[in-house]
């Protein structure tokens, strides 16, 4: 992989014309301004020189200079450097190419802002909507400025979703949005021939929660973690690591290393949760419940010592911008060393039944197969990723908090499938644990735990964070606010994100049967839902009852009024 250097001499001799500007306010972070004609063209040459695609970010400038900012964010792993590749578009003609055709991965990043901001991508291969309801008016691009926080716009009637067309030959058949083995609403159509995949199309975003829009125009940066770490049910910690490690960067502030230190340990408890939840899930998902049982009781002491460190059974309210919220005692660290010693020797139990099992291996070996290509091409990340020989982690690529004091291994298996990933997952449970001993043993003695913001904020900063979350990598954008106490926009892309969009090669060619295992593997976290169909028995029909009209019928038949 080329340097820093050569990657700069590389943009500055081959594009000289279409860059604008480059600024690299610290080592590892690298902003190429350029002019919007040539960004498929320096969008290709940074991925041939090592560059992998990681998200992109739309933002509304139209009031400071009438145009719509787009931003594709790239990551060279071992050398440790972000580069965000940046450029605009007058906002009435926001039109750019499309990147996609090259980079997967961005369809739908894309898409969002297409959605979100009414940006034209020339050349997508699939521009249909991604994030706005069915029912959403045309022309109204609700993370523009204009447009408020709160606008509810009348719903239409009988719009729906249009799934691609099933090859010739095959039976759709729908997964979802409400299926029993998904634990959240998402609606898969799977094309079959037989029992045989041939293709699948996805509808996701059912419920889209407006977190980015709500906190760029409702809430201030100190308040933001509380709301960032409920993105997901499990990687609490995660996202308010991120989101404040972006803040502090924007900001131009360092926190304490004692701070950094007790990030990195809630970061580490959190992952050996969700590793065994997903173990647990994963073994649900193929029949053999005595695995889930038995993950879940070997975590569940894992909720309890979030409750004992935190005060919530899981790992929320600890992290906020300037350090934590809370210090490990002690007391506190005894607990932790005892509970993480007891796990790891079920763990070993687990892990030893589990690798000779031969129900689990039929069920696991060779399904959900991928190549090594295909992963990087659709840059998936995490344990999907890890699983099919890709060897990438954010902690020791792009290190962080404390891990640049860590020693621990990167579990990296080439089975290419399901069970490369069960593979993954628990060894990375172990690591996790030896991190976590390490992190308490060296951890400084001295140091605040929570430093304050003292300086002026500056204005419209950017800063971009990402933080290997059980998942895979979670990746936070910021720009400063002007005015107002809070960010001009703040982008999230979590780890589903990016694997989502792998899924289906992901079935290509398997059987019906094994849509959940497959589905389940890459952990999916997708969006709760609040809208519901009520269908009338006796005639059949079908309404979709808003969530007013579901507290209006819950409030008749409880209360009788």
């Amino acid at each position: 992989m080329p340097s820093r250097d050569d990657i700069k001499k590389s943009l500055t001799d081959s594009f000289k014309g279409a860059i604008v500007k480059m600024e690299q306010p610290i080592d590892s972070r690298l902003f190429v301004d350029i002019h919007k004609e040539k960004v498929r063209e320096i969008s290709n040459a940074i991925v041939k020189m090592g560059g992998r695609y990681q998200v992109s970010i739309g933002y509304d400038n139209i009031a400071r200079d009438k145009t719509l900012g787009l931003v594709h964010a790239f990551a060279f792993d071992r050398e440790n450097l972000f580069l965000l590749l940046r450029t605009s578009a007058p906002a009435d003609a926001p039109v750019f190419d499309s990147i996609t055709p090259d980079i997967p991965n961005a369809g739908w990043s894309e898409r969002e802002y297409q959605d979100l901001l009414g940006m034209k991508f020339t050349g997508h291969p699939k521009p249909k909507r991604l994030i706005l309801a069915d029912d959403w008016p045309a022309g109204v691009y609700p993370l523009r400025k204009e447009i408020p926080w709160n606008l509810m716009p009348p719903a239409a009637e009988d719009v729906a979703y249009q799934l691609d067309e099933a090859p010739a030959g095959c039976t759709t058949v729908p997964v979802g949005p409400f299926h029993p083995t998904l634990h959240e609403p998402a609606h898969f159509a799977v094309f079959v021939d037989g029992e045989t995949i041939k293709g699948c199309d996805y509808r996701g975003f059912m419920t889209h929660r407006g977190i980015e829009k709500l906190c760029q125009t409702q809430v201030s940066y100190n308040e933001i973690p509380f709301i960032a770490e409920r993105i997901c049910g499990i990687c609490g910690s995660v996202h308010a690591t991120a989101y404040s490690q972006a803040a502090e960067m924007a900001f131009g502030m360092k926190i304490s290393r004692r701070a950094e230190y007790i990030r990195t340990i809630m970061l580490e408890i959190e992952r050996i949760h969700s590793h065994l939840l997903w173990l647990g899930v994963a073994g649900h998902l193929i029949g053999f419940d005595t695995v889930f049982m038995q993950a879940w009781r070997v975590r569940e002491p894992v909720m309890w010592l979030g409750e004992r460190i935190t005060g919530n059974r899981k790992t929320y309210g600890m992290i906020v911008i300037g350090g934590v919220r809370r210090d490990i005692t002690p007391e506190v660290k005894e607990d932790i060393l005892n509970v993480i010693k007891k796990i790891e020797t079920e763990l070993m139990t687990i892990h030893k039944a589990i690798a000779g099992d031969s129900a689990i291996h039929k069920r696991t070996k060779g399904v959900g197969a991928l190549t090594r290509e295909q992963v990087i091409d659709w840059s998936l990340v995490g344990p999907v990723a890890r699983a099919r020989n890709v060897d990438i982690d954010a902690r020791r690529d792009l290190p962080y908090a404390a891990y640049d004091d860590m020693k621990f291994s990167v579990p990296v298996v080439d089975t290419m499938d399901v069970w490369g990933t069960v593979v993954v997952r628990i060894l990375e449970t172990f690591e996790a644990i030896s991190i976590i001993r390490q992190a308490l043993d060296k951890m400084p003695n001295d140091g605040p735990i929570l430093t304050p913001v003292t300086e002026e904020i500056p204005p419209l900063a950017h800063a971009i964070s990402s933080i290997e979350a059980p998942r895979g990598e979670s990746v936070h954008y910021i720009i400063t606010g002007e005015n107002e106490n809070r960010p001009e926009r703040w982008r999230v892309r979590a780890p589903t994100y990016p694997n989502l969009q792998g899924v289906p090669a992901m079935m290509m060619n398997n059987q019906l049967a094994d849509v959940p295992i497959i589905i389940g593997s890459i952990d999916p976290c997708f969006s709760c839902t609040d809208r519901m169909m009520l269908v009338d028995m006796q005639s059949g029909k079908a309404k979709e009852v808003s969530g007013k009209e579901l507290e209006e019928l819950s409030r008749k038949l409880t209360t009788g009024r």
